[in-house]
C-alpha cells in the first residue's frame, strides 16, 4: 500500500511540470525547442526508469514509475522573452514578453517549472542567463516545488580540449570529462556561465540546474549550416569556405533533435547535470557541403534526358548533356583565339607572352578537335570528350550546386579516365585505382528496357524530336545494337560504380508502362531523398507572395483600365453617330415623280442604289451611319427582293401606282389620308 501511494506521488509531481520558460522565443534554436516542447506529452519519454536513477538521492520523485495512461494529460505550456516588438508571437506560447524589467521578468520565471535559456546563438544574453540562475537561487526557499533551470550552451566551450590520447585524436570525450575542457577564445563567457549555472545546482534538493553543450545547430530551413546551403547555390565565391583540408569532424545536431535532449531532461532529471548534445554519426565539414550529384545511363531512347529533366528542376542541379558540353567548350576556345583590342594603355609585356602562349594552346588544341572529328566522321575521339567533361564538372556551379549527368559515360574505360585522380602511377600501384570524390556522382541511375519496348517508343515519338536525337531507323538500331555490345562485356560502366560501392539504382522502364515515365521519376525521387539545396527564407517567400500579389492586382487595375476606355470610345462613336445623324435631317416631302422612281426602284429589285438614293436625299447620304443603313438594306433587300416583287406585282402595285397617280394629279393637303381612302375605296377584294 505504501508502494502505491510512492508511485501516485511521483507521477503527480511529474505531471505538474508543465510551464516551460525559453528566452528569445523568435530566434532559431529557441523557437524550434519552443514549438518542439508545445506538441510533447510531459512525461511521454519515460518509457522506463533505470535502477541507477531510483537510487538518484536528490530527489526519488522526480523519477517516476507510472502508466503512460497516467501522463497523457496535456503538453508544455511555453512562455518566452521576444528579441523585438515588431515580431509577432509564436502560435505555440502562451504568453510572450519584450522589454520588461528585471523584477517583473523574475516574476515570470518563478511561475514556471523549467527555465531555459539559450545562449547558442546571441552572446548578450549569456548575462542575462547567470542573472536569472543567480536570481532564481536566491528564492529557493520559496518555491512550492522543484524547478529545473537549464542552460543551452554550445561544444565550443570543448574547442581547445587536449585528446584524451596523443595517439589516438578519434578517442570522443563524454560528459564525465567536462571539467577537462578547454574553450575557443572567443566563448569565454560561455564557459563561465556553465561554471556557474552547475554551481548553484549543488546539492541542492529544490533547484536542478542543467548544462546541455549542444553541436552546431542545423534543420528546419536554418542554422549555421544554411549559410553554407546559400552561399553555395548563389554562386557568389569561387568554392566553399572549408577550413583546412575539409577532414575536420564538426560535431552537430539536428534542432529537434536537441529539442528531445532537452524534453529527456526535463522528463528524468539525470543524475548526470553536464550533457554534450551531439549526432552520432561523424560528420566531417566536406560531408555537410556536398551538393546531390546524379549520373543516369541506359540506352538509347529509355528516357534519360526527359528523366534528368524533371530532375534537374525538382532538385535545381546542372543537367549535363554531351552535345551541349561540347558545343560550349568549342565556343569558349573560339573565343580565345579571337582577336581583342588593345587598349590605350597597352598590355605589360610578362601578359603578353602568357596571353600569345594561351592563343597558341588554344590554336593547337581547336586543330586536334577538327582532325579527330574528320577522322571520325563529325565525332569526337574520348579524349577531347573526356576532357571537357571533367572540365564541366569541376566547374563552380557543379561542385556548389550540384549535377545530373546525361548519359556518359557509356564504358568502363570512359568512367576511369573521368573520375580518376591523377596521381603518379607508383603512388596508385597496388592498391584500387583513386577516385575524385570531388566530381564523382553519389548517385546512379541505370534505366533499361526491351529492345522491342525501345523501338516501339521511337516509332510513336514527335518526327521534331526523332530527327533532334538523331534517331532515324538506321541510326537508333546502330546505336542500340552497339549499347548492348558494350553491356554484355564483364567489364560495364556499371561495373565501375559498384567496384567503388556505389550501387546505381536499377529501374526497368519498360515494365512501369508509364510513357511519361513519372513512375520511373517518383521512384527515383524516393531512393535520391528530398532537395538538399538553399530554398527561400520567410522573408524572401512573404517577398514572394507580396509581388504575387501586386503583379495581380496591377494586372487587374489594366484590365480595368482598357475596359473603360474600350466603353469610352464606344460610348464617343455613339454620341458622334447621333450627333450627325440630327445635324442633317431629311426636309420636305418627295415629288410625285420622286416618289414614282422610288417605287420603280422597289419594282426593279434595286430599292437601294447609290444613284437614287444620293439624288432623293443628298444630304443624309454624307452621313456614315447612313452608308451603314444602305449596306444592311442592300443585303437583306437583295435576298429577299425576289418574293417581295412577286408580292408587290400581284397583290398591291396595281391598286397603289393607280393611287399614287391620283394624289400626284389632286395633290390634297393630306396625301396619306387621301391614299389610305383611294386604296380602302378601290380594294379589289371588297369590290
Amino acid at each position: 500500500m505504501a508502494e502505491e501511494e510512492e508511485v501516485v506521488t511521483r507521477t503527480e509531481k511529474v505531471i505538474r511540470i508543465q510551464r516551460v520558460f525559453i528566452n528569445l522565443l523568435d530566434s532559431y534554436s529557441s523557437r524550434n525547442i519552443g514549438k518542439f516542447l508545445s506538441n510533447s506529452v510531459v512525461g511521454a519519454s519515460l518509457e522506463e526508469i533505470t535502477d541507477e536513477e531510483e537510487e538518484h538521492d536528490e530527489d526519488k520523485s522526480a523519477v517516476p514509475e507510472a502508466s503512460s495512461d497516467n501522463l497523457k494529460e496535456g503538453t508544455f505550456q511555453i512562455v518566452g522573452t521576444l528579441s523585438t516588438l515588431e515580431t509577432p508571437c509564436p502560435s505555440f506560447a502562451v504568453e510572450t514578453y519584450y522589454a520588461i524589467s528585471r523584477e517583473d521578468l523574475l516574476v515570470h520565471l518563478l511561475e514556471c517549472d523549467v527555465i531555459i535559456y539559450n545562449i547558442t546563438e546571441n552572446p548578450q544574453q549569456v548575462e542575462e542567463a547567470i542573472w536569472a540562475v543567480s536570481a532564481l537561487n536566491e528564492e529557493i526557499s520559496h518555491f512550492e516545488k522543484r524547478k529545473v533551470f537549464i542552460l543551452v550552451s554550445t561544444v565550443m566551450t570543448w574547442a581547445r580540449s587536449k585528446p584524451l590520447d596523443p595517439d589516438d585524436s578519434e578517442i570522443p570525450f563524454t560528459e564525465e570529462d567536462y571539467r577537462r575542457r578547454k574553450h575557443h577564445p572567443n566563448f569565454l563567457d560561455h564557459i563561465n556561465a556553465e561554471k556557474m549555472v552547475l554551481k548553484f545546482g549543488k546539492k541542492v534538493r529544490k533547484f536542478a540546474t542543467y548544462v546541455v553543450a549542444a553541436g552546431l545547430q542545423y534543420g528546419m530551413e536554418g542554422g549555421i549550416l544554411h549559410a553554407f546551403f546559400k552561399l553555395a547555390w548563389s554562386g557568389e565565391v569561387p568554392a566553399l569556405p572549408v577550413f583546412g583540408d575539409g577532414t575536420n569532424v564538426i560535431p552537430a545536431i539536428h534542432v529537434l533533435d536537441l529539442a528531445g535532449v532537452i524534453q529527456n531532461v526535463i522528463d528524468h532529471v539525470p543524475k548526470s547535470h553536464y550533457l554534450v548534445a551531439v549526432d552520432e554519426s561523424v560528420h566531417t565539414l566536406e560531408d555537410f557541403v556536398k551538393p546531390i550529384k546524379i549520373c543516369i545511363l541506359g540506352p538509347p531512347a529509355v528516357g534519360k534526358s526527359s528523366i534528368a529533366e524533371v530532375l534537374s528542376k525538382y532538385y535545381k542541379l546542372h543537367h549535363i548533356k554531351l552535345k551541349d558540353v561540347i558545343s560550349e567548350a568549342i565556343a569558349k576556345l573560339e573565343a580565345i583565339i579571337t582577336p581583342k583590342d588593345v587598349g590605350e594603355g597597352g598590355e605589360e609585356e610578362g601578359d603578353e607572352e602568357e596571353e600569345e602562349e594561351n592563343v597558341e594552346d588554344t590554336q593547337e588544341l581547336l586543330d586536334g578537335l577538327k582532325e579527330s572529328m574528320e577522322q571520325n566522321a563529325g565525332r569526337l575521339e574520348d579524349e577531347y570528350i573526356i576532357r571537357f567533361i571533367k572540365e564541366k564538372l569541376k566547374s563552380m556551379p557543379c561542385k556548389n550546386q550540384g549535377y545530373i549527368l546525361d548519359g556518359f559515360p557509356k564504358t568502363y574505360d570512359q568512367a576511369k579516365d573521368l573520375f580518376n585522380k591523377e596521381e603518379e602511377e607508383e603512388e596508385a600501384r597496388g592498391k584500387m585505382f583513386p577516385f575524385d570524390k570531388l566530381i564523382i556522382p553519389e548517385f546512379v541511375c541505370s534505366l533499361d528496357a526491351s529492345d522491342e519496348f525501345l523501338k516501339e517508343r521511337v516509332m510513336n515519338l514527335p518526327e521534331s524530336i526523332v530527327e533532334d536525337a538523331n534517331y532515324s531507323q538506321g541510326q537508333f538500331l546502330r546505336a542500340l545494337s552497339n549499347y548492348r555490345d558494350i553491356n554484355t562485356e564483364d567489364e560495364t560502366v556499371l561495373n565501375y560504380f559498384d567496384e567503388l560501392e556505389i550501387h546505381p539504382i536499377h529501374i526497368d522502364v519498360g515494365r512501369l508502362e508509364d510513357a511519361q515515365n513519372r513512375l520511373a521519376i517518383k521512384q527515383l525521387i524516393k531512393e535520391i531523398g528530398e532537395p538538399r539545396n538553399y530554398g527561400l527564407t520567410d522573408e524572401e517567400k512573404a517577398e514572394e507572395e507580396r509581388r504575387a500579389a501586386e503583379e495581380q492586382l496591377a494586372k487587374e487595375a489594366m484590365e480595368e483600365a482598357e475596359r473603360q476606355h474600350r466603353e469610352a470610345v464606344e460610348t464617343a462613336e455613339r454620341m458622334a453617330r447621333w450627333e450627325e445623324w440630327h445635324s442633317h435631317p431629311p426636309t420636305g416631302l418627295p415629288s410625285p415623280d420622286q416618289g414614282a422612281r422610288i417605287m420603280g426602284c422597289l419594282l426593279a429589285g434595286l430599292p437601294s442604289s447609290t444613284r437614287s438614293i444620293s439624288n432623293l436625299f443628298p444630304c443624309c447620304c454624307q452621313s456614315k451611319r447612313l452608308e451603314e443603313v444602305k449596306r444592311e438594306e442592300k443585303e437583306l433587300l437583295e435576298a429577299q427582293s425576289i418574293p417581295l416583287r412577286n408580292y408587290l406585282m400581284t397583290h398591291v402595285m396595281p391598286t397603289l401606282m393607280q393611287g399614287l397617280n391620283e394624289c400626284c394629279k389632286i395633290r390634297p393637303d393630306d396625301p396619306v389620308d387621301f391614299l389610305a381612302e383611294y386604296l380602302f375605296k378601290n380594294n379589289p377584294e371588297m369590290q
